[in-house]
C-alpha cells in the first residue's frame, strides 16, 4: 500500500505504527528515522518509543467513548453484538429459562509480602485444613537491589524495595488507592542513612557466619529484634556499618564517628533519667554495649573495647541480682537476644585474655565442659572453651609457685588438661550439616593445643611439635579462606603467627613446581586476604604479630653476640607475646 491514499478528493497519510512519544502525542505522522526522528531533531526533543498501554474496553464504554477502532468499520449490530457479548447491554435481559444460580463466592482483598511459590502453597494448604492463616516473619521478605545514584551499579548493598501502591477492589471495577506496606523498620525513615542499615545486612552480618549455609545471630537473632527496638539500636547499627565502611571509603569515617557519639548521648541520657532500663528484661541497653564494643573492635581494636565489656559485666551482673530477686520477671521463653549478647561478651573476654593473659571479667559459668556441640558463631563448642578458660586460670597461677607441693599440683591439673583436650570429639548441630564448620572446630582444637603447650609446659617455636601444628594450622587456615570462610581464622592465625620459627624459612615446598613457602610471607598475604573479607581487628593482629617478630629477631641477634639466650622465668609466651597484646580482639 502507498504512503499516501485519496479519500474524498483529499490526500491522507497512513498511520504510523511504530512512532515516537512526541508525534503521537501531536498526532502528527512520524518518518521513524533512528537513532532520532525529524520532528524531533528539528524541535530539539527527546525522541522515545511509545510505551505500550493496556486499555480496556470497558472503561471505553463507561466513558461513552468508542474503544480503539471498534464501531469505525463495523455495522451497528455487530457493535451492539459486541457489547452483548461483554455483558454490557444498556438493557437488561432476563435470564434464559432453567438457568442455574451458583452462590457468588467472598471476594477479599489480598497484599502477598512475598511471591514465592512456598507461601502460595503454604496459604492454600491452610486454608485446605482450615487453619487460620498468620503473618509471616519479617525475615522471610524477598530483598532486591535497589540504589539511587550513578554509582548504583558498582556498589554491593541493596535496599529493600517499596509494594505496590494500588489494587483493583472486589468488585472488579474500580480502581483504589491504597498505602504502603509498613515498613520493616520505621525508625529508618526519621534517621537517614538508610543505606548504613542495608551495609550491615549484606556485608557485616555475612561475614561473621562460618560458611555460606550458616546462620550468623547478627542477622538470625538482632535483626528480628530490631523491628521493634528503639532508634538507639538502629543507629548503633548504622555506626557500626559506617565504621567497616570506612576503611575502604574514609567519607563514612566521621560519619561514624557522629553516629557513636548520638549513639552515646541517648544512652547516657535513658540511664541518667531510667536507672530501671539497666535490669529491664528487655536487653536492649546490653545490645547498645555490644554493637557499641564492635564498633571499638573494627574502628582501632584499642582500650575502648574493654570498657564497654567492663560496663556489659556490670549490666549483666544487675540484671542477674533482679532476676533473683523477682523471678517471675524472667519467666517465659528463654530470651535468646540475651543469650547471644551475653555470649559476645564472654567470648571476647575469654579469646582476648589468650593474648594478654590478664584476669578475667567473664566467669566459667558461660561454658559447659559436658557440651561438646560446636556452636555456629564461636566456631567452636562450650567444652572447648572451657578446657582454653581452665589453661589459661593455671598458667597465671604457675608465676604464684613456690613450692614443691604447688609444682606437683601444677603439673597433675596441667597433664589433665592435655588428656581432656586430647579426648575432647566436637560434634556437630543435629539440624546443621556444615562440614566447613567443622573444620573450623577442629583446627580451633589444635590451636588450643599449641597454646597449652606455650602457656603450661614453655613451649617454643623451635621445639619440634609447635613446629608440625604450626604448619598443620597454616594450611588449614589456607584452606579455608579458599573456600571464602574467614569469620574464624584470626584467632588460629596468631597463635601460629607468634610461634613460627624465625629460623624456619621454608614451612612446605610445592611438589609440582618446588616454590618454598615462607611462613611469614604466607602470614602477611594471609592477613591481607582476610583483612578485606573480615569483622576482625586485622590491622592491630598485624601489628603485635610484627612486634613479636621484631623482638624475636632481636633477642636472636643479641644471644648469637652474647653467645648465650637471656634468661628469664617467664615463659615463651609471655615473653614475646603478652607484652604486646594488651586490648586485641581475637575474635
Amino acid at each position: 500500500m502507498d504512503s499516501k491514499t485519496k479519500r474524498n478528493g483529499r490526500e491522507t497519510r497512513t498511520r504510523s505504527r511504530q512512532g515516537c512519544a512526541n508525534c503521537r502525542r501531536s498526532k502528527v505522522k512520524c518518518d521513524e528515522k533512528k537513532p532520532i526522528c525529524t520532528r524531533c531533531w528539528e524541535k530539539d526533543l527527546q525522541c522515545l518509543k511509545d510505551e505500550v498501554r493496556l486499555k480496556w474496553e470497558a472503561d471505553f464504554y463507561d466513558r461513552g467513548i468508542a474503544f480503539g477502532r471498534s464501531g469505525v468499520w463495523s455495522k451497528s449490530s455487530a457493535h451492539q453484538s459486541d457489547l452483548a457479548r461483554l455483558g454490557l447491554n444498556s438493557v437488561p435481559r432476563s435470564p434464559p429459562a432453567g438457568t442455574t444460580w451458583l452462590e457468588t463466592p467472598e471476594i477479599q482483598p489480598w497484599n502477598f509480602i512475598s511471591s514465592e511459590y512456598s507461601l502460595v502453597q503454604r496459604l492454600y494448604n491452610e486454608e485446605q485444613n482450615d487453619i487460620e492463616p498468620h503473618l509471616l516473619p519479617a525475615r522471610e521478605r524477598e530483598i532486591h537491589a535497589y540504589l539511587q545514584g550513578p554509582d548504583a551499579l558498582n556498589s554491593p548493598v541493596s535496599f529493600i524495595l517499596p509494594f505496590s501502591d494500588r489494587f483493583i477492589d472486589g468488585a472488579g471495577f474500580e480502581n483504589q488507592d491504597i498505602h504502603p506496606s509498613l515498613p520493616l523498620f520505621p525508625s529508618l525513615n526519621e534517621l537517614g542513612n538508610p543505606i548504613l542499615f542495608d551495609y550491615y545486612i549484606n556485608q557485616i552480618c555475612p561475614r561473621t557466619a562460618p560458611s555460606p549455609i550458616s546462620k550468623s545471630p547478627f542477622a538470625s537473632v538482632i535483626l528480628p529484634y530490631c523491628l521493634s527496638a528503639t532508634p538507639t539500636v538502629l543507629r548503633a547499627i548504622q555506626a557500626v556499618a559506617a565504621c567497616h565502611w570506612s576503611q575502604y571509603d574514609s567519607k563514612y569515617s566521621r560519619l561514624g564517628l557522629q553516629l557513636k557519639s548520638k549513639v552515646l548521648t541517648e544512652l547516657r541520657r535513658q540511664i541518667n533519667t531510667d536507672p530501671q532500663a539497666l535490669v529491664a528484661k528487655d536487653p536492649e541497653i546490653l545490645v547498645i554495649v555490644m554493637l557499641l564494643c564492635l564498633f571499638e573492635i573494627v574502628d582501632h581494636c584499642d582500650s575502648q573495647w574493654i570498657l564497654h565489656l567492663q560496663g556489659a559485666k556490670d549490666i549483666i551482673r544487675l540484671r542477674r541480682k533482679q532476676q533473683q530477686i523477682s523471678p517471675s520477671s524472667s519467666a517465659g521463653r528463654e530470651d535468646t537476644v540475651s543469650e547471644f549478647v551475653e555470649l559476645f561478651f564472654a567470648f571476647q573476654d575469654v579469646m582476648g585474655r589468650t593474648a594478654c593473659a590478664k584476669a578475667d571479667l567473664f566467669g566459667a559459668s558461660y561454658w559447659d565442659e559436658n557440651d561438646p556441640i560446636i556452636d555456629g558463631w564461636m566456631g567452636c563448642s562450650p567444652a572447648l572453651v572451657s578446657i582454653l578458660f581452665a589453661i589459661m586460670d593455671l598458667s597465671r597461677s604457675r608465676r604464684l609457685m613456690v613450692s614443691d607441693s604447688a609444682k606437683t599440683d601444677f603439673n597433675v591439673k596441667a597433664s589433665s588438661l592435655n588428656r581432656k583436650l586430647q579426648c575432647l570429639v566436637q560434634q556437630p548441630n543435629v539440624n546443621v550439616e556444615d562440614r566447613t564448620l567443622q573444620n573450623i572446630a577442629e583446627l580451633k582444637k589444635l590451636t588450643c593445643y599449641v597454646y597449652l603447650h606455650c602457656a603450661l609446659y614453655d613451649g617454643k617455636p623451635t621445639d619440634w611439635m609447635i613446629k608440625s601444628h604450626v604448619r598443620e594450622i597454616l594450611k588449614g587456615i589456607v584452606d579455608l579462606i579458599d573456600r571464602d570462610s574467614v569469620s574464624h581464622v584470626i584467632w588460629p592465625l596468631f597463635v601460629a603467627a607468634v610461634e613460627l620459627d624465625p629460623l624456619d624459612l621454608e614451612l612446605w615446598s610445592d611438589p609440582d613446581t618446588g616454590v618454598t613457602t615462607d611462613g611469614r610471607v604466607l602470614v602477611l598475604s594471609l592477613l591481607a586476604r582476610i583483612a578485606k573479607v573480615s569483622v576482625s581487628s586485622v590491622s592491630r593482629t598485624r601489628s603485635v604479630i610484627e612486634q613479636v617478630w621484631q623482638t624475636r629477631d632481636f633477642n636472636i641477634s643479641k644471644a648469637s653476640g652474647s653467645g648465650r639466650a637471656p634468661s628469664s622465668d617467664l615463659n615463651d609466651w609471655e615473653q614475646y607475646v603478652v607484652p604486646v597484646s594488651d586490648a586485641l580482639s581475637l575474635v
